[in-house]
This record gives C-alpha cells, structure tokens and sequence, in this order.
C-alpha cells in the first residue's frame, strides 16, 4: 500500500515542520539501511494512493520499531511524535488522493537508547528508522483499534481480562463478543458479551474478565506443555484476536516456575533481523531460556518464544554507566510491562546491564591476575540507587532483577567471565569459593573467536585478546571455556546461567557460538552438550590423570542415570541416583597420556546422551 521509500540523513528541524529531505536515496523500509550507518537523524519519505474504498472508510498508519525519537508528517502537517520503540505508533489520518509521508527519527537522548548506542553492535545495525513494519490499516465506521488480555490467577479462580478498544467514525450502542478458546489443546472455551457504547468520533475501552475453568500452564521446555488461550473480539463485522497463557514466576529464593523448582539454562540474544530463527537456535542448544540483551526484540520474537517454551528475560534498553531520569524509567518500565503482559514466555525483567566495566583490559592466569581481579572488583563501587528506583515502578509479578554486572558491582545476576576477561576457563570454581553466591544467577558467561576471513578484519578487541592467525584455535578455546564454565555453574547448582552470545554481529567474528550468518561453530555444540537436562560432566578439565564425574539433573523428577566413558583405549561404567535439581558424584576416571578425546555417555530410561571433551 504504501510506495517506495526514500531516506536520507537530515538536521533534525527546529519546529513543527518537516525536515529538508534532499538528496535522498531508495530504502527498505521496514529496515536499517546501510547507506544512512552513523547518522544521528534520518528522514524517511514515501508517497501512496487514498488507499481507501470509500469516505466511510478510514485510515490509520502503524508504525512498529519507531526508533528513537520520531516526529510523524502527512501532506505536511504533523500528526505526532512517538518516543518508545518497542511499542507501536499509531496515527489516524485523513487521506487525500496524493499522499506524502515523512518519517523523522533520532537517536534517543534520554539513555534509554541500551545496546543500540553502543559500539557491541556496528554502525549499521543502529540506523535510527522504522525497523519492524509500516503500513496503512483501512478500516469501516467500527474498529477495533486494540485487544490486550491479562491473566491472572487467584486463590478459587482463574482469569483472563480483555481491555478492548474501540474507534467509533459514527455513534455505536451494541454488545461486542469475547469468545476464549484454548490453542492447539483440548479443553473448555468460553464467551463473554460487552457492551459499546461511543459518540460519532469517540474512542472507548471496555473490559471484562472471562473466567477460565481448569486453567492450564504455560511450561518453558522440558518441564511441561505449552499451553495458551486465545481471545477474540467481534463487533459490528470487525474481529481483533490476543494470544495468551498462565504462567507463574518467581527468583527471591532460587528459581519456581508455576509453584515448582526449576533450573534455567539459556543464552543471551542481541537485535536480529530474524528472531524466529534466533529463538529456534536457542532451543536447539538444549537451552530453555533466552535473555534479550538490553534490547526490546519485536513481537515476533516473543511469539516465538511462547511457542518453543522459552522462558524470557526481558531488559530494558539501559547499559552502561548512563545517568537516567527514575521517572523516564518508570514510564518504560509501565510500556515494557504493558508490552509483554499477555505473553506466557516472558519471566523476569531486567533494568540495567553492566553499570561498570572494571575488565576493559583482560587479566593473565596465575596468583598475581587472582589479585588484581580482586583488586579491581573492592574497588568497582556503584550508586545502584537510580536502578532501585526504577525497579520497584515495575507493575508485574514477575521478578525484577535492578543490575547485572560483574563482581564488585553488588549486582543482582552475575557477569562472569573466566577465561576471557581473567583467568582460565578452570578458574570457575575458584571464583564461585571466593564470591559465594554469585553463582545463583548468572545473565553472561562466554568468550569470543574470530573467522577465517580475508575480506573483513576482526574488531580491536578481539585482536587484544585472540591470536587472529588462526582462527580455528580460537574456536576451539571459545568452545573450551564456554563447556567449562556452563558445567562448573551447573555442579554448583546455578539457578540461571546464560551464555553470551547467541549470533555475532560482525562477519569477522565475535561473542557467538553462530557466526553472523547463523552457521554453527564448535561452541554451540560443546554448549548444547553442556546444556542437556540430565547430564554427566567431568568435575575438572580434562588433562591426563584422574579426574571426577557429576551428573547433574534439571529434570523435575529423580533420575537413575548408567554412565559409561571412554578415554584413550580405557574405559568404564558406573551408576548414580540423582535427585530433581540436584547434582551427584558419580565416581572418577583416569585420562592417559596421548587420549585425544574423553566421551561420557548417560543413559536415563532407554534415552542416550553424550558428553564429548576433545584434549
């Protein structure tokens, strides 16, 4: 509906008029465009047809992804601003039969701009734009501008509320239909009637709650089914229909996922321009949780979540050291909140991601690198204030975790990083003695490795830390240190982990256990093997001598677990009872001089999984 779209980068204007829009060129729109990397305003153009069938039909633009600051033209007269990107922009309008819209939009000033308005990710995945979708929605006298459900469940019964929005062109007096029905499981619907009542040019909301009898829950993977409700709204020929479930989560003494302990094992997800992928990646790791990184990912990413099982933590975008205003966090957090309320999936909200930095330049190995770690995490201090603040305006019952940083920053979840920031990947369970509790629940752990690639150069950091000629013993180390490190926080009993990250987001090389392109490297297996449910791993790096076996079980239900192993030309068996979220040793192994590899493999009920450490 709408035409091409032109864009270039502008000064933004000084008042309500649109800004110049010279010299511009063709775009993808929704989209970032690489020819407008590095600008601080761009102005996006595009003209259309009166896209409607006739005067009682009206017009509404939406715009989804507006980022950041973003001011709205038609035919030169502004319809409005919008400034919250994760939500989307709505502007009705009266349509001519030549139409000219202007898009402006600005990088944030307010610091909320999160892991965009840092160099983790390049210039051309921060183009300022229209990121998700544009369109132009056609609509009679009677629509439905908007359905959002909210479950809730009490003490006798279960509920899903649905606030409905109406837009009346003309006077409407009648009952719209609430109808429930479960999605994609056999069970009991439901309907409820509202009525709408409205003036010509009047919008109102209604609401009301429709009980759900025998109320299934929403499970992340491995732990249950997903179940979901889906509520459609009908009135006057127009239908608008809300996905949601039940779900119940809390972290204040380990985690409980709908009243039952559970374990989460996940990784961290940067801005992707294919969440679907990303989010059946993450599951395909033996993960069954993902942390959006200081980012809000669009809608379909969290569909997609609820869909595999995935649980969610959500930040919000605020990294590094930023001064923000309380007040402006707490009118993102109510959004974000408003955002994600429907969605099983999402679990624990985040505010801030690593306040300081005191890591910059990596530690050796040895005694005198475990001083200086210790050294710089008494003297990284933090005024946690702010982020207090704004954790406590959340509207949710999930939990809310106010900082994850690194050690010394007196941070909620952990950032842990032996074998890439200090130390050796082994160091693991020294760091966990020294800092008790900074296991329980840990947003990053991880290393980085380049690419064997003539055409593009790895980023400075990676080049300070790597031996970039040659590349396939990085990827080996990556996928060392992320084996260990997982299996150590599991031994110890961690009730969240996740490794960062998912996908790199430079050709060259980086965080990922996927290259940019979405291929695997040799850390996404290790890691999906570190990741299994119910697994054996060695208690120490595997070098020649004798080494011990945990089996650890996530599982919710006990476990008799037969282990055999192989190393070199010896090999044995022995068995262990492991009780639901717990870790048991199950006896030792010696390595020889020359093995090359050391494989355990678990059989649980007829089921075979196998652990591969390559010497």
């Amino acid at each position: 509906m709408l035409g091409q779209w032109l864009g270039t980068a502008v000064e933004p204007s000084e008042d309500d008029a649109p800004p110049a829009v010279e010299d511009p060129q063709p775009v993808d729109v929704p989209g970032r465009p690489d020819a407008l990397a590095g600008a601080d305003a761009v102005a996006y153009r595009t003209t259309f047809p009166d896209p409607r069938e006739g005067e009682a039909t009206r017009a509404t633009l939406v715009l989804e992804g507006l980022y950041a600051q973003a001011r709205v033209w038609h035919d030169g007269e502004l319809l409005g601003e919008h400034d919250t990107y994760f939500e989307p922009a709505r502007f009705e309008f009266e349509p001519s039969a030549d139409n000219e819209l202007i898009v402006e939009c600005r990088r944030p000033t307010d610091g909320f701009g999160g892991v965009h308005e840092t160099d983790l990710l390049p210039e051309t995945d921060r183009v300022p734009g229209i990121w998700w979708d544009a369109r132009v929605e056609t609509h009679g006298p009677v629509a439905l501008v908007d359905l959002s459900v909210t479950p809730t469940l009490g003490e006798e019964r279960a509920t899903i509320e649905a606030e409905l929005t109406v837009d009346a062109a003309e006077a409407v007096d009648e009952r719209a239909t609430l109808s429930l029905r479960p999605k994609g499981f056999r069970g009991g619907g439901a309907m409820e009637r509202a009525r709408v009542r409205a003036a010509a040019g009047e919008r109102v909301t209604v609401t009301r709650e429709i009980e759900v009898r025998d109320p299934q829950f929403w499970w992340p993977r491995g732990l249950g089914s997903q179940h979901r409700y889906e509520v459609t709204a009908k009135l006057d020929g127009a239908e608008r229909s809300a996905t949601t479930g039940f779900c119940t989560v809390e972290l204040d003494d380990g985690l409980v996922v709908n009243g039952q302990r559970a374990r989460a094992r996940g990784l961290n997800v940067l801005p992707s321009e294919d969440p679907e992928a990303d989010v059946a990646a993450v599951a395909g790791a033996n993960a069954n949780l993902v942390r959006a990184h200081a980012h809000v990912p669009s809608p379909t990413f969290r569909e997609a979540c609820d869909e595999a099982g995935l649980l969610v933590w959500q930040d919000l975008p605020l990294t590094g050291d930023a001064d923000v205003d309380p007040e402006r966090g707490a009118e993102l957090s109510d959004a974000l909140v408003e955002t994600c309320r429907s969605s099983p999936s999402v679990g624990i909200y985040g505010v801030r991601d690593d306040p300081r930095t005191p890591f910059e330049q990596p530690l050796g190995s040895g005694r005198l690198a475990r001083s200086r770690l210790r050294w710089r995490a008494w003297r990284t201090n933090y005024d946690r204030s702010t982020d207090d603040e704004i954790a406590a305006s959340f509207d949710t019952d999930r939990p809310v975790v106010p900082v994850t940083g690194p050690p010394g920053t007196g941070a909620d979840a952990a950032t842990l990083y032996p074998g890439w920031d200090y130390g050796r990947a082994d160091d693991v369970d020294r760091l966990l003695d020294r800092y008790p509790g900074l296991g329980d629940v840990v947003a990053e752990f991880g290393a980085g490795s380049v690419l064997d690639r003539d055409d593009v150069e790895p980023t400075a950091d990676l080049e300070d830390r790597l031996d970039t000629g040659d590349p396939p013993a990085t990827q080996r180390e990556q996928a060392r240190t992320l084996k260990r490190v997982g299996e150590g926080l599991r031994r110890r009993d961690a009730d969240v982990l996740a490794a960062f990250a998912l996908r790199d987001v430079r050709p060259a090389g980086g965080m990922g256990v996927l290259d940019a392109d979405g291929q695997e490297k040799p850390a996404y297996e290790a890691l999906a093997d570190a990741y299994e449910p119910v697994q054996a791993v060695l208690d120490a790096a595997p070098n020649p001598g004798a080494v011990g076996v945990t089996v650890v079980n996530d599982a919710a239900d006990p476990v008799e677990a037969a282990v055999e192993w192989t190393a070199g030309d010896r090999s044995g068996s022995f068995e262990a009872t492991v009780d639901p979220l717990d870790s048991e040793s199950a006896g030792g192994l010696k390595i020889p001089k020359g093995a090359d590899e050391v494989v355990l493999t678990t059989t649980v009920d007829g089921e075979r999984v196998t652990n591969t450490y390559r010497l």
